[in-house]
């Protein structure tokens, strides 16, 4: 009804669906993911502004900590790529999508990164962690 002592009824359900429509074009646009970088240098969709990765440093030769992941990864899940131009590995661990690369700083010192992702994008820090503790006893 339009008529100045109504208040103008319609003009504020046009504006509870003006302001509802935003409030949902802003939720799904917060929900929505991105584009991820992985450790072995390829691009994934998920949530890219969350920690995904831990690194160590050792005083061992780049091969015998590569072996040391390869073992680890095969004991945890399943390898299911092994890159030995640019020191990399992808596997399976649970539902996790696990990247592992092994880089020589020095000749004494290698440093690995060990990166962890589920099924659908989300990072996965606290397995990450425990295969580069895993990889650091597989060393002794």
């Amino acid at each position: 009804m339009l008529d100045v002592a109504g208040g103008f009824d319609c003009i504020r359900r046009m504006n509870f669906k003006y302001l509802l429509s935003c409030v949902l074009m802003g939720i799904m646009l917060t929900g929505t993911s991105g584009c991820y970088s992985t450790v072995d240098g390829s691009k994934q969709t998920g949530v890219p502004w969350l920690k995904d990765s831990v690194e160590g440093r050792y005083e061992r030769p780049m091969d015998q900590i590569y072996e040391a992941a390869i073992e680890v990864l095969r004991f945890n899940g399943t390898v299911v790529s092994e890159n030995r131009i640019n020191h990399s590995l992808i596997a399976r661990v649970d539902t996790r999508t696990v990247w592992v690369r092994v880089e020589e700083l020095s000749p004494t010192i290698t440093r690995t990164l060990v990166q962890a992702r589920t099924r659908w994008g989300r990072p996965d820090v606290d397995i990450a962690a425990e295969l580069d503790k895993q990889i650091a006893l597989q060393l002794k």
